[in-house]
């Protein structure tokens, strides 16, 4: 377990200590990486998805089946789909966007890359990705992982948070200094 640094430390980060554990063992780390990015994708664009994994009402049996259903629909490997039972008969589906937070982490370490979390007003291409990733290469020292969310609110520019550093260059940020000095 000399990849799990603090992250066993949460709830979350326990099982996805778990999760990756087992895949290594079967030499299955990426496969269920691509499983967790369709699950963390569904989360994204579905809210009768997101509904189910928050649902506190929803019995062990109910979960556990339309878990298996989704999994099966979605073409889930059978680790991944093995483990969304586990948690929907735990009753952790709602830990799920953490799990697989860690998970990521715990994957990227594994590879010796950094995560970066990065934030903008519009979705990035594939070249933006690639030349982002090779300045956050060059700054960092070792090869970046990106994790691309997009939040209009930014109104442009870049959020980026590479571990506990974060680099704020959104015209939001830029409007609220401005705003703050002529505040004066």
């Amino acid at each position: 377990m000399e990849t799990t640094g603090g992250i066993q430390a949460s709830l979350s980060g326990r099982y996805a200590v778990a999760l990756f554990d087992l895949a290594r063992d079967g030499n299955a780390l990426d496969t269920v990486a691509n499983s967790l990015g369709a699950i963390k994708a569904a989360i994204a664009e579905s809210a009768d998805f997101k509904g189910l994994i928050n649902n506190p009402v929803l019995s062990r049996d109910t979960a556990s089946k339309t878990v298996a259903a989704v999994a099966a629909s979605m073409g889930l490997d059978s680790l991944t789909t093995k483990f969304l039972g586990v948690l929907a008969e735990n009753r952790r589906l709602a830990q799920l966007p953490a799990i697989i937070r860690a998970y990521e982490t715990l994957l990227s370490n594994h590879k010796g890359e950094t995560r970066a979390e990065v934030t903008s007003a519009h979705p990035l291409d594939a070249n933006q990705v690639t030349a982002l990733q090779q300045s956050l290469r060059a700054r960092v020292g070792r090869e970046v992982a990106v994790d691309a969310k997009v939040d209009p609110a930014i109104l442009g520019g870049l959020v980026v948070k590479i571990g506990s550093q974060m680099i704020d260059s959104s015209i939001r940020t830029r409007l609220n200094s401005l705003a703050q000095a002529m505040k004066g």
